[in-house]
């Protein structure tokens, strides 16, 4: 009998600490969507921040929005509820949403870091290196390239059977835990999986990595200290949060699968699920001082007293 629902033990092991996981994840997923959706919307309003780098972070911002909320709020019912059910296709909804979005992630993440080295190491080909058609080009081919991946693994998936256990081990609907759940030959899934984890991880890795290569050589020549130090501290802060993401993806997917390792690519699993979206708003952009200047306007704008002359002309007071 086919099943149609599955049971998410997600955090059963911990026992009495989900109710300290579920406000620490409450927490961070608060501070995500707000540095998230605070980020779209000044790239979005303030003119100042309509360039390449500030157009590459608002996709950024808008995709780990919908990527955390894909899959955390759902991680957090489980942490208050005995037993945290999933439908089939719902199951099938966020496997596809997660898919499409850590693989549009994968490579938005390498374009960024591109447009980075071409800023710092090719200043003088930038503007044309850069320019709004090649941006939105590369853009639209991170978010379809995501897409398509997404869309042909799970009609793969699709045209499995779930007939047995229906507990999967894992916080969310994942490609290893379903593949160890279905009761059907799961060849050409496992070997399609592999096939785009290793296309959608290993090149974009090596792009930002040997990127940050040539901007940390180009930061070296600089002669003030601290110059260096500042933008030290932004690549190396995200240099960790992407070598964190990249990595643990490879660990979940390109290891050999097996029950001693469950625990380990659990762990993992949460390390380029909730991380990302937190760090890269800090990261990116909220330590930036464009971003700072356009955040004071905006504050500045919603919240501007009113004038005494405006106050006295403008405010009629209720006769006795």
């Amino acid at each position: 009998m086919n099943i149609t629902e599955f049971i998410i033990l997600g955090f059963e092991k911990i026992g009495q600490w989900q109710s300290t996981l579920f406000f620490l994840f409450l927490v961070l997923y608060i501070v995500a969507m707000a540095g998230n959706v605070l980020i779209v919307i000044l790239v979005a309003l303030d003119q100042h921040l309509h360039t390449p780098m500030y157009f590459f972070l608002g996709n950024l911002s808008c995709l780990e929005t919908c990527y955390i909320s894909n899959i955390v709020p759902k991680m957090m019912v489980g942490l208050l509820t005995e037993k945290n059910t999933i439908s089939l296709s719902g199951c099938f909804v966020q496997f596809f949403f997660f898919g499409f979005l850590v693989a549009t992630e994968c490579y938005l993440l390498s374009i960024m870091s591109y447009d980075r080295y071409l800023a710092i190491c090719k200043p003088l080909h930038y503007a044309t290196s850069m320019n709004a058609q090649i941006c939105i080009q590369l853009a639209a081919s991170s978010w379809i390239n995501g897409l398509i991946a997404a869309l042909i693994l799970l009609s793969l998936m699709l045209q499995l059977t779930f007939c047995g256990p229906n507990e999967i081990d894992h916080y969310f609907c994942d490609t290893v835990p379903l593949i160890k759940l279905s009761c059907s030959d799961t060849s050409l899934v496992e070997l399609t999986s592999f096939v785009f984890t290793f296309a959608f991880t290993l090149p974009p890795f090596f792009l930002t990595l040997t990127s940050y290569i040539y901007i940390i050589s180009t930061i070296l020549r600089i002669p003030s200290t601290i110059g260096r130090k500042k933008a030290f501290s932004t690549c190396s802060s995200h240099l960790i949060v992407v070598s964190m993401f990249y990595g643990s993806i490879m660990i979940v997917y390109l290891l050999p699968k097996s029950e001693a390792l469950t625990d380990v690519t659990n762990f993992f699993s949460l390390l380029y699920t909730v991380l990302p979206p937190v760090a890269n708003p800090l990261i990116y952009s909220l330590r930036n001082k464009e971003v700072k200047d356009a955040m004071k306007k905006a504050a500045r704008k919603l919240y501007k007293p009113i004038s005494t002359k405006e106050f006295s002309s403008n405010t009629k007071f209720p006769s006795c």
